[in-house]
């Protein structure tokens, strides 16, 4: 450590070698044995690649805010710093705009629930499912969010009620591919994360319906039962051709946790496979906004605080914190009111200021009446509006979908 550094004792930094830095604390300053630093020296350590970086940089000593270090209280604080960073890194110029897409992505959207539909049949039926069908048609998926992920981001907030394990295998599938596209994955190691995504509860057509869609408390008999969902999905596709280790292993560990308190094998730390620990968080947290006939849906915002409340002793914290940074504070598809008492859909994320995306706003609650569509960006709102809350539909009795398809569709 150079002799010239001085630890801020206001804020209780701390000087710690490099052996002892771990993901999720925050670093203040670096420094190398020659005193020369080449690396950025200051942000949240959120995987162990960033500790490797450093040390290959010759990085000696560390001096860290332990203040600062995945405290769950300070997200409100803490999402808008590791999104601004990200955002600038990641948030790639989509190759074509959002209304190009948007219609190229329903038809999409569509065809996978249907194809999804005549998989569950199938499976009910005992017949073999096409495995090369559902590829082709996660592929496209994936070919859809490398053109502008956007539009599938706002049709997998559209939910049906009754649909939920339709939409939610999809949805998983739209959401693991932004997310690994934001972890620059290679292609065609997405392709087969958004195929496994598209398939891990495929052992859920197998259980009861009055068990699945039970709206009171499960028993723990119920529980056992459900929690066989992983078993029997295993089963359901282990013969079955073209069905990848990385496909089989996601299916097998979506349920696993960190700390060992998962299903079915208890298993923990680095017995579970990054992307096992990667569908872990996108199906949790597209079970907890999903709206469901027994269980009314969380905002985002809330989902996210649950995710960083259960890390790292169920999820994987650096993964977690990665995976708010590609959905943003506020996702895409988000509907929000603005302190001006008008309604929108987040339709774009900002790269530069996370807590001021851009949105359509269509409705005034103030007037009771819709109002012609405009996408505003909040970072330079002429009339200073800023988002009041996240709402949902029928808090104004509004057809989302409805105005979803006039907006966009027609």
């Amino acid at each position: 450590m150079s002799k010239n550094h001085r630890v801020d004792s206001n804020h209780q930094d701390k000087e710690i070698p490099i052996a002892k830095l771990k993901p999720g604390m925050y670093v203040v300053s670096i420094s190398s044995e020659n005193g020369s630093v080449s690396v950025k020296s200051e942000g949240y350590v959120l995987n162990a690649s960033s500790i490797n970086q450093l040390i290959q940089s010759g990085i000696s000593h560390v001096v860290v805010d332990p203040s600062r270090e995945k405290k769950t209280e300070k997200i409100d604080k803490v999402l808008p710093d590791i999104g601004a960073s990200a955002l600038d890194k990641k948030r790639e110029k989509p190759e074509i705009s959002l209304e190009q897409e948007m219609k190229a992505a329903n038809k999409l959207y569509d065809n996978a629930k249907s194809l999804q539909q005549k998989m569950i049949h199938a499976i009910t039926e005992g017949k073999v499912i096409d495995v090369e069908g559902i590829q082709e048609s996660t592929n496209a998926i994936v070919d859809s969010i490398f053109r502008n992920q956007d539009a599938l981001s706002c049709l997998s907030r559209l939910r049906i009620k009754d649909d939920y394990l339709v939409e939610h295998s999809l949805n998983s599938s739209i959401l693991m591919t932004i997310f690994a596209k934001h972890l620059d994955v290679d292609r065609a190691t997405i392709e087969q994360l958004a195929l496994g995504a598209f398939l891990h509860d495929i052992g859920k057509v197998m259980i009861p319906d009055e068990i699945l869609c039970k709206p009171g408390k499960l028993t723990l008999p119920e529980y056992e039962i459900i929690k066989n969902h992983v078993s029997l999905g295993v089963n359901i596709l282990e013969d079955t051709p073209h069905i990848s280790h990385m496909v089989m292993s996601m299916i097998k560990e979506h349920h696993e946790r960190i700390d060992g308190s998962g299903y079915p094998l208890q298993l923990s730390a680095d017995s579970i496979s990054k992307y096992g620990r990667m569908i872990a968080i996108v199906d949790s947290y597209d079970a907890m906004t999903a709206e469901r006939v027994f269980k009314s849906g969380v905002h985002p915002i809330t989902a996210f605080k649950n995710l960083i409340k259960e890390s790292p002793s169920c999820y994987d914290d650096a993964l977690v914190e990665q995976f708010i940074q590609c959905l943003g504070v506020y996702p895409v598809g988000t509907l929000v009111e603005l302190n001006s008492g008008k309604l929108g859909l987040i339709s774009r994320l900002n790269k530069k200021k996370p807590l001021h995306p851009y949105v359509r706003v269509f409705y005034n609650t103030r007037l009771k009446q819709a109002i012609a569509m405009e996408e505003v960006d909040l970072s330079r709102s002429k009339y200073k509006d800023q988002i009041d809350r996240c709402i949902k539909p029928e808090e104004f009795n509004i057809n989302l979908l409805g105005f979803f398809k006039a907006a966009f569709l027609d």
